[in-house]
């Protein structure tokens, strides 16, 4: 331990450790410090250092150590009081409050001493003259404690009774309090009424609202308000990852997890925090946690995971299952302990029922990085005598329902007539129709079992759906790309299937199969040669030939009618290969609307989506949104995950387009939880989490897009998504963190960013990220190393013929200059570097937009320039050199204010400003009457704009009449 030579050194060593993270490490410290304040026998340094103690015991996971401390101090204050200053002697009354809790929390603590030691609190605060305020809020908690729901009640409103003083909580830590009691009294909407003042930012503290939006989560959910829930888990579970003390808020989190269908995200909560399975200092907020692991746990047993393996106490493996026991024996256990304490059974009957709840919903996406749950594989099926399986007949019934209207799961109906047939004989036309089938599901591997379908076909003794299987084995085989071996396989069924239709010899229904998969063969053959005309012009003939076939004779066949609108679509297919974009669109729309009309609207989700593209590329942004919602709407529940993800992102990327980032990003959200469910996490998944955080940071919820995109850059890369998005991500990412306060993390993302774009042809990106790393380097308190990015993005914009880019980086590095090493000439020199690039650049201008801009600039150059000046000076110096210093601050100020002036009314507000900033100058400089005239001027310049004018102007009225109240003075 460094040295503690004096009082000021131990005051300077506290403040240090206070802004240290919470946990044993800062504690540790404490205690090192109260052994140096004892060796300078000093009493009240030893009573700050104990204060100090106290103070990060509290706010960390052993705050029962924190009784010891506060012993001490309170027999120092009834031995010497007035050894204690008006501070310190807030303080101790004030820790009460923490004692009397932290005391509630220790089971070991008998509930006597408990209550005799909220007798003596009332006590004191009333010998201090403090209000009762604090001590019947401390009284609520007690009777809370052990389930005393009247004795609560009294308090509760004897609490809300007595006048704030000093004693009382903070407004947010009060209202918290309050708000847990409405909840726990099962009075939901009261709570999140009473937290609202503190959600919305308008009360804050150490710990606040922290544990409102950890409290505010189960409410929520109660009230089924998902989307307010799903914000208030991203934005506090970032508050709360770094506050070791704060295990009760981060087990509300968990429990979150567990109750909204995300229980991944619960178990990388877990692994995030080990010490929280068994830290022992603070057995209240254990007893939360092992609660909701138990509740996470039998969630996992519950859908059949109990024997993965999970996070939990060290130096063994766990399964869910194992864990789950473990996990409700400790927290039963401490419930047991607290119950003993306190003669009722009341937190044993809380743990039980917070271990029981049940999900509120089955799963509520975050936006945030997953895996699809999979159970372990399901135990063989019964047979069908046990479980009741309906007989073959009714399943072949069925299965050809739904393959005759073309509805979905036909497919599927057929591999359970395939299943519930094993070792049965069935007729030809029955076999034929189940290897038909099957080859449908197997896709290119399926040409094989086309022909075996086709021969049970001829056994059957229809030949007209034997060369529809032999045509559909055709058009699998384009599809695995032998195009030219698709036109010679198809040629065959073709001829056979005109001649036997010209006979008689087979129906409509198979013709126009064997054509439709002629006519697939041909456009793919179209889409393989696109720039052959003739290929097309076969395509599209091929096409036409099933339209003239079908087209008017469905009737009641949807098997017709479907063919008829597929033919239609693809002939948008060949008109948009040929360039008529406006002609495709027109046919995807007709294709769509067929298929809908025909009762058959899943399969219009291709075409609308085929549409919505062309749209997007003519500019009819409308129409593309039109397509996509009813894409989504027509799928319905058959549309599989990845197309359903695919068309969520193009919605968010329609509606972000015309600026509704809320609409945006709820589409973007769901996006990213469908391509989780398609397993597509990394890629499609990735672009929507990126999506996602972009619509989120617009709407200003800079916490939700932080964890969004933190979420998103790990399956971010160059070669998939593009190192575009990759740079953009890293962008938003350091706005987010920099709105956050956290500077030097949106440093490093500005800088990672910056590094990526340097290696662009364009270097824009790469001046304007360097730029903002210089801004968060300042913020984050490293000088050295935002000069260094600002000279960097200065050369850039001086590459760039940026003047104003270039102008500003000068400025920020005179502040660094000025502030942070005290060099008043370097300040001096680039500021005045930063009026010569603006100068040159304003006469060189050739455009009088650009000129006018260049002026502004200059203007605020000269403002800043002279505000530079002015605190390059020190509070208390006076002398001939300081007063030359401010006579050339007031050149610079007036220069700045007849700069603004030469821009007439679109400047006056800067205008204005420097002419009050100059007659200030002026005023200090004992020139009160020029400074009297500044203000006039001011006062005329907005004379007439009284009704409906604004703060701005409002402002520079009161300044302006606070300069003419000034004591005339002469001139020094």
């Amino acid at each position: 331990m460094s040295e503690i030579p004096d009082f000021d050194a131990l005051r300077e060593a506290m403040a240090e450790n206070a802004g240290r993270p919470e946990g044993p490490a800062r504690n540790a410290r404490a205690e090192q410090l109260l052994t140096a304040a004892e060796k300078l026998n000093i009493p009240l340094a030893v009573i700050e250092a104990l204060g100090h103690q106290l103070k990060v015991y509290n706010y960390s996971s052993e705050k029962g150590k924190m009784f010891v401390p506060f012993a001490r101090l309170l027999r120092m204050w009834d031995e010497r009081p007035e050894d204690f200053d008006a501070y310190e002697t807030h303080s101790l009354h004030w820790v009460f409050k923490w004692v009397s809790a932290g005391m509630l929390d220790q089971p070991h603590i008998p509930l006597a001493s408990i209550e005799k030691w909220l007798g003596e609190m009332e006590h004191r605060y009333r010998l201090a003259g403090h209000s009762e305020r604090a001590v019947r809020s401390a009284e609520h908690s007690v009777a809370a404690h052990v389930g005393d729901v009247a004795r609560a009640e009294r308090a509760y409103a004897a609490w809300l009774a007595a006048d704030r003083d000093s004693m009382a909580d903070c407004h947010a830590c009060e209202l918290h309090g309050q708000g847990w009691w409405q909840a726990e009294r099962g009075r939901d909407a009261q709570a999140l009424e009473l937290w609202r003042p503190v959600l919305e930012g308008e009360y804050a503290c150490a710990h606040e609202p922290h544990s409102a939006l950890a409290s505010s989560l189960v409410p929520l959910l109660r009230l089924g308000r998902f989307d307010e829930a799903r914000a208030h888990h991203l934005r506090g579970f970032r508050l709360v990852r770094a506050m070791e003390s704060m295990r009760g808020a981060y087990a509300e989190h968990v429990e979150f997890c567990a109750l909204t269908g995300n229980e991944a995200r619960g178990l990388e909560l877990l692994a995030e925090r080990p010490a929280y399975f068994t830290g022992d200092g603070h057995p209240q907020s254990r007893l939360d946690f092992m609660s909701v692991v138990a509740l996470l746990m039998d969630r996992l047993t519950g859908l059949e995971l109990g024997e993965r393996q999970v996070p939990g106490p060290a130096g063994r493996e766990w399964t869910a299952r194992e864990l789950a026991a473990h996990a409700r024996g400790e927290a039963l256990a401490l419930a047991a302990r607290f119950d003993e304490r306190n003669g009722t059974p009341h937190v044993s009957e809380r743990a039980r029922a917070r271990m029981a709840r049940r999900p509120l919903v089955e799963r509520l996406p975050l936006g945030l990085r997953s895996v699809r749950r999979s159970p372990l594989p399901a135990p063989p099926a019964a047979p069908a005598a046990v479980t009741g399986q309906p007989d073959l007949p009714v399943l072949l019934a069925e299965a050809r329902r739904l393959s005759d209207t073309l509805r979905p799961g036909a497919v599927e109906a057929w591999a359970a007539v395939a299943e519930t047939a094993r070792g049965v004989e069935l007729d030809p036309r029955d076999r034929a129709e189940m290897a038909d089938h099957e080859a449908m599901s197997l896709g290119p591997e399926g040409v094989a079992l086309f022909e075996r379908a086709a021969d049970l076909y001829s056994e059957a003794g229809d030949p007209g759906e034997a060369l529809a299987a032999r045509a559909r084995g055709a058009y699998v085989r384009a599809l695995a790309g032998d195009v030219d071996g698709a036109v010679e396989a198809v040629a065959g069924p073709y001829d056979e299937v005109r001649a036997l239709y010209a006979a008689d010899g087979t129906g409509i229904r198979q013709t126009a199969a064997v054509v439709m998969s002629r006519a697939r063969i041909l456009t793919r053959r179209a889409h393989a040669g696109e720039g052959d005309s003739a290929v097309r012009a076969a395509a599209e003939a091929a096409v036409r030939e099933v339209l003239a076939l079908v087209d008017g004779r469905a009737g009641e066949d949807v098997r017709l009618a479907a063919r008829a609108a597929e033919a239609r679509a693809m002939l948008g297919e060949l008109a948009g290969l040929s360039g008529d974009l406006e002609r495709a669109a027109e046919l995807f729309a007709r294709g769509a609307a067929a298929f809908v009309a025909a009762g058959l609207p899943w399969f219009a989700v291709e075409y609308e989506a085929r549409l919505a593209s062309l749209a997007h590329h003519l500019g009819d942004t409308a129409e593309a949104e039109r397509a996509l919602r009813a894409a989504l709407e027509h799928g319905g529940a058959e549309l599989e995950a990845p197309g359903r993800a695919q068309l969520h992102l193009q919605l968010a990327e329609v509606v972000g387009g015309r600026g509704d980032a809320v609409e945006a990003a709820r589409h973007a959200l769901e996006a990213a939880h469908w391509a989780d469910e398609a397993g597509e996490t990394a890629t499609l998944g990735a672009w929507a989490r990126q999506q996602l955080g972009g619509h989120l940071l617009r709407q200003g919820r800079w916490a939700e897009a932080a964890e969004v995109l933190e979420s998103a850059l790990p399956d971010l890369t160059a070669e998939t998504h593009g190192d575009g998005a990759v740079v953009q991500t890293q962008w938003w990412l350091g706005d987010c963190l920099s709105e956050l306060g956290e500077h030097r993390a949106a440093a490093e993302r500005r800088l990672r960013a910056a590094e990526i774009a340097r290696h662009w042809p364009e270097q824009h990106d790469h001046a304007t990220l360097a730029h903002l790393a210089g801004e968060s380097l300042g913020q984050a308190g490293l000088p050295a190393e935002a000069d260094r990015a600002y000279a960097r993005a200065g050369d850039l914009w001086r590459d760039l013929g940026d003047t104003t880019g270039l102008v500003r980086s000068l400025r920020a590095r005179a502040w660094l200059a000025l502030d942070a090493e005290d060099r008043p000439g370097v300040a001096r020199n680039l500021m005045a570097d930063a009026v010569r690039e603006c100068e040159a650049a304003r006469d060189a201008a050739s455009d009088g937009e650009s000129r006018q801009q260049l002026v502004a600039e200059l203007g605020h150059t000269h403002g800043q320039f002279g505000d530079l000046l002015v605190r390059s000076v020190s509070e208390d110096a006076e002398g001939p050199v300081d007063r030359a210093v401010f006579e050339e601050a007031l050149a610079q100020v007036a220069r700045s204010a007849e700069v603004f002036a030469s821009l007439g009314d679109d400047a006056l507000h800067s205008r204005t400003g420097a002419e009050l900033a100059a007659g200030r100058l002026e005023a200090d400089l004992g020139r009160t009457a020029d400074a009297m005239a500044r203000a006039r001027a001011v006062l005329a310049a907005y004379e007439g704009r009284g009704a409906g004018e604004d703060d701005v102007v409002r402002a520079r009225r009161l300044e302006a009449e606070e300069l003419l109240r000034l004591p005339r003075r002469r001139p020094d």
